[in-house]
């Protein structure tokens, strides 16, 4: 098997030569344990996004302009419910902006509890910075206000401009949020609680990761568990734990219990970057690099042709090039024993493969079908 990459640089230019061939086959390294909450999510929480759209008001002249009507009427709307009016064309929003206003909501939060809520502004404001959101009804797809949202506006940065035109931005000004600026105010309805039974949804499906929870659970607790699927794993509710308190008490202990997840052996490249994560799984089918560098030089001297004297001719300027090349022995590592892939990564880091060059190693390894892994190249 063997496949050759030259990659050229400009002068000098670098030159490297890849041979690769069958030499060696890489060891899977050990996973470490890890608890089942951290791979899962307990499907016995329902959650819902939340929107409503608000006013920020008290900001120093960095709120909308005149030109965003929308501001200007939810203003005057306003200010007519409670009982003023307003002539919407002698009405100056400089201190007011309009923003959505969204958030998440779980079964978890009860009516009376408090959540988070991130502020964006819809028009043409500068800053919200020292803003405070007006009381803002946040509802879900389907139109039913869950929570109401009010409070002063948290940016973490700040925007500095004076008349010369000179500003300092220290992080975006224009998305916020209310800590506990949200306060529920009708709950969302979670699984039914005597259900004898529940389900984990693995972030990252697999079947074996999957088998192996349900092999864990049943270890401790006997056979309640199954795998479904590569993604779900039902877990039925023993009687003796069906009460509300020791329910809670068992889906706890479920999460705390360990297992080694399986990963797909994978290798991601970021050729912008020069970033190359491989996983643990990755197998390289036996190889030996060559690495060689040819360096070439180009040397222009200018020579200047004189006419002879009380000639009509021109002075004419020309150059004589002078191209050397110089060929570096080329270096070459055999890996002959089961290695690591960190290993392969040292033995191209020895022989002076830049980020570049190991990344060409990946996609020529994966083409000559040497690299046991899916290569995704962002």
């Amino acid at each position: 098997m063997l496949q050759a990459i030259y990659t050229k640089i400009s002068i000098p230019v670098c030159v490297s030569l890849v041979v690769l061939f069958i030499s060696t086959f890489v060891i899977p390294v050990d996973a470490s344990k890890v608890r089942i909450k951290d791979i899962c999510q307990f499907q016995n929480m329902e959650e819902t996004d939340l929107i409503g759209y608000g006013l920020i008001i008290g900001l120093d002249g960095t709120g909308d302009g005149k030109g965003t009507q929308f501001t200007i009427q939810s203003l005057t709307n306003m200010m007519e419910r409670m009982g003023l009016t307003v002539d919407t064309k002698k009405v100056k929003v400089k201190n007011v902006a309009a923003v959505l206003v969204t958030a998440k909501l779980s079964s978890f939060n009860r009516n009376g509890t408090y959540v988070d809520v991130t502020v964006s502004s819809v028009g043409d404001a500068t800053s919200l910075q020292g803003g405070t959101l007006l009381m803002t009804p946040l509802a879900d797809i389907t139109g039913e206000v869950h929570a109401v949202a009010q409070g002063p506006i948290s940016i973490g940065g700040f925007n500095v401009q004076v008349d010369d035109g000179s500003k300092i931005i220290n992080n975006y000004t224009l998305v916020g949020r209310v800590p506990n600026g949200g306060k529920v105010t009708k709950q969302i309805i979670g699984p039914e609680k005597q259900k004898k039974d529940f389900f984990l949804s693995l972030r990252d499906p697999d079947f074996t990761t999957a088998n192996r929870i349900a092999e864990r659970i049943n270890i401790k607790y006997g056979m309640t568990a199954f795998a479904l699927d590569g993604g779900t794993v039902q877990v039925m509710i023993p009687d003796s734990l069906s009460h509300i308190v020791y329910r809670t008490r068992f889906i706890s202990d479920i999460g705390l219990l360990t297992v080694v997840p399986d990963n797909t052996a994978r290798v991601v490249i970021n050729e912008k970057t020069g970033t190359i994560v491989a996983g643990q799984h990755v197998t390289i089918e036996p190889v030996a690099i060559a690495h060689g560098t040819i360096t070439i030089n180009i040397e222009s001297t200018p020579v200047i042709s004189q006419p002879e004297p009380f000639s009509s001719g021109e002075t004419i300027v020309t150059k004589d090039s002078r191209i050397s090349i110089t060929d570096g022995p080329a270096r070459v590592i055999h890996l002959k024993r089961s290695v690591y892939l960190s290993d392969v990564a040292k033995a191209l880091n020895k022989i002076g493969a830049a980020p570049r060059d190991i990344i060409a190693i990946f996609q020529a390894l994966k083409q000559a079908v040497a690299l046991r892994a899916e290569l995704i190249i962002l």
